[in-house]
């Protein structure tokens, strides 16, 4: 599909919705970004997948990298709220390392992988720098990252912490990584926002989730433009 073409299909779907809902559409997408990114792997527990993809969707967070290697990435709807079709979920589970397989794919596309661990030499995470795009790699709620995550990881990042227990719930981690990495990078100079034709595709999505028939209404839409 041309860019004029989604251009027209986004103007007519836009018609099947109020005014206000589609000022809202834009008031939120303004604000996503692909500047970093969140990778999980093997979480197993739908409570705290579910959280997480809410926590995305509140902090900007557009793409969920989901590795499924011994465990199916499972959503409690009472949890994550719908939060999932304004998100770009993006599962890895046909390879015999999908951890390596996401990890390579998104080297590729320039982002820093950095694995959120207490141990290694990691960082805290007021410390890290966001520069330039990167990918927020989490655990299993009781493993946490695997061996292949973290020796293929770029950087270690850990959230400081002054009591007993070593660490943090997932869902709980993320967010509060998520909450402090978008202020940071919302105060500062980096471009983080999407491009145009990015802005584009992820409308066109959203209105294809939110509106009823949405595919028949596009069938019927291109039929008329032959």
């Amino acid at each position: 599909m041309t860019l004029t073409e989604k251009e027209n299909l986004l103007k007519f779907f836009t018609q099947f919705i109020t005014e206000e809902r589609n000022k809202r559409l834009d008031e939120v997408i303004v604000n996503r970004t692909r500047h970093f990114t969140v990778v999980l792997e093997d979480i197993y527990q739908s409570q705290n997948a579910s959280a997480v993809l809410r926590s995305c969707d509140c902090f900007g967070v557009q793409d969920v990298h989901i590795i499924e290697n011994k465990n199916k990435y499972k959503l409690n709807p009472d949890v994550e709220l719908g939060s999932s079709k304004w998100l770009n979920m993006h599962k890895y589970n046909w390879n015999a390392s999908n951890t390596l397989e996401c990890i390579d794919t998104l080297k590729k596309k320039g982002y820093r992988i950095i694995a959120t661990t207490p141990h290694y030499k990691s960082v805290p995470l007021e410390e890290l720098k966001i520069d330039t795009p990167f990918a927020l790699m989490f655990g299993t709620e009781i493993d946490g990252l695997t061996d292949i995550a973290l020796q293929n990881a770029d950087e270690f990042v850990k959230i400081p912490m002054v009591g007993f227990t070593e660490s943090l719930n997932i869902s709980v981690s993320a967010a509060i990584c998520m909450h402090h990495l978008n202020l940071k990078l919302r105060q500062s100079d980096i471009n983080w926002k999407l491009s145009d034709e990015e802005i584009l595709e992820i409308k066109l999505n959203w209105l294809r989730a939110i509106i009823s028939r949405s595919d028949v209404l596009e069938r019927e839409y291109f039929k008329k433009q032959v």
